[in-house]
């Protein structure tokens, strides 16, 4: 069975990015796969401390549930959406939190070198972002997408796809955008279909 793991990044409880990261996963619901959904603002975690002992050790000193939650991402996930609305023209402070901590992969991968992962791997691994922002610009999630990719790459995964939906503060709800709401559902069933195949070839 693929597994979807969603870690939406707002401070806000049921806010329009994580009723979009919602609506992905009921799509990848429809086509059999389990799915999850983690709040950052729920866990107890600090962010980095750049001591840099990771790239020694290829371990994060820090001890938890950040620790725990990157564990998971590496070990059990087949699909990994990260879900942010853009603060100051890019990701929450909660997720760049999320993804700095993740600088032990990175140790891993081009300090160390003992943590790398093939094609075969990245075909059954896919990251999505999903992301809203208030602004009525496209170009008001750019600034988000090079970080989320650092991210997804040292993490093992394919980054295949954004869904977004700007101009938010015209809108107010998520639900005023059906078609983005639809965009999100398809693109949920597509990236398990997807990954169903590969698993087949």
């Amino acid at each position: 069975m693929v597994k979807v793991i969603g870690i939406t990044a707002s401070p806000k409880t049921h806010g329009n990015t994580e009723k979009l990261l919602e609506s992905f996963l009921r799509g990848a619901e429809k086509e059999g796969a389990e799915t999850e959904k983690i709040k950052l603002k729920d866990l107890l975690y600090t962010s980095c401390q750049g001591c840099n002992k990771c790239h020694r050790t290829g371990r994060c000193v820090l001890n938890d549930d950040l620790k725990i939650l990157l564990n998971r991402i590496v070990t059990e996930a087949d699909v990994l959406v990260l879900a942010s609305p853009i603060y100051s023209m890019t990701i929450t402070a909660e997720m760049k939190a999320f993804i700095d901590r993740g600088q032990y992969m990175w140790a891993r991968k081009f300090v160390l070198k003992n943590l790398s992962f093939d094609e075969e791997h990245l075909k059954t691994h896919k990251g999505v972002f999903v992301s809203t922002a208030g602004m009525n610009r496209k170009d008001v999630f750019d600034a988000a997408f090079p970080v989320v990719r650092a991210f997804f790459n040292d993490a093992g995964y394919e980054y295949t796809t954004n869904i977004t939906a700007e101009g938010m503060d015209n809108f107010g709800t998520i639900e005023q955008r059906p078609d983005k709401l639809k965009e999100a559902e398809d693109a949920g069933r597509e990236v398990v279909l997807s990954l169903k195949n590969a698993v087949k070839n």
